[in-house]
């Protein structure tokens, strides 16, 4: 053997750690339950029969809606608003309420939003006290009038009945919407009943928007109401007489 292929060939040292690496790895890799694939490290693992990869365990079939996510909201803000926009349009006997077809959820997201930052309106002084039928005149953007009208709904509701708004009976709740909506409230940074104006037509688009956009779960809103939703034609019952269709949401054209 010459001398150049004796330095070539590894020594026993090194066949040694080669091997012991080769055994670290192919151990290492079934004590985690893991497969070293490809790689600078596929080389070194033995030859031989593979190994089955780990399955993921199966995760259930439920059908969830992720628009119920909250996106401004805290939890207590939330069940505030939850329990208002159920009083402001309740469950009766023509069908769910606005706490079952997800007005808060709808608020909430429009919060997060450009509409809770008022960011398509105007917003530069100087300000001034309009007519109640020119709607709020002031600096505060939607989201900042929720976080107050909220905090002084609870307020107003611990001072009064020295309970949070949503432990009120529906009688205790109608009384302390009335009273924010007839202005007997008096705040100091926003108007009582312009805020309850916007609570009642923000719940009013929760409940009949598209639930693309988080309210009117299930279309329950327009079911109620008869409404068609979206649809792309009509030309198959634009000669007949009323008709009452399936309704459809924007998510069923994407």
């Amino acid at each position: 053997m010459s001398e150049q292929e004796q330095q070539s060939k590894p020594s026993k040292s090194d066949q040694g750690q080669t091997m012991s690496r080769r055994k670290f790895l192919t151990n290492s890799g079934y004590a985690v339950g893991g497969v070293v694939l490809g790689g600078v490290l596929g080389y070194l693992l033995p030859k031989g029969k593979k190994q089955p990869a780990a399955q993921p365990a199966p995760q259930p079939n439920e059908n969830r809606n992720f628009n119920e996510a909250l996106m401004f909201f805290n939890q207590e803000q939330y069940m505030i608003t939850q329990a208002a926009v159920e009083r402001i349009f309740p469950a009766d006997d023509n069908g769910p309420g606005a706490k079952e077809l997800g007005a808060a959820f709808f608020i909430d997201h429009q919060l997060a939003g450009d509409w809770g930052f008022n960011a398509r309106d105007y917003m530069q002084p100087p300000f001034y006290v309009g007519e109640k039928t020119q709607g709020y005149q002031g600096r505060l953007r939607r989201r900042e009038i929720f976080y107050i009208g909220l905090r002084e709904l609870q307020n107003y509701s611990q001072t009064k009945y020295k309970k949070d708004f949503p432990s009120l009976t529906p009688e205790e709740q109608d009384a302390v919407l009335t009273a924010f909506q007839n202005d007997d409230v008096k705040l100091s940074t926003i108007s009582a009943s312009g805020f309850f104006n916007l609570l009642r037509s923000s719940t009013l688009e929760g409940v009949y928007s598209d639930p693309l956009y988080g309210g009117n779960k299930d279309m329950k809103g327009w079911v109620m109401r008869e409404y068609p939703g979206n649809q792309m034609s009509y030309t198959n019952v634009i000669e007949q007489k009323f008709t009452v269709m399936q309704p459809k949401s924007l998510r069923d054209h994407l």
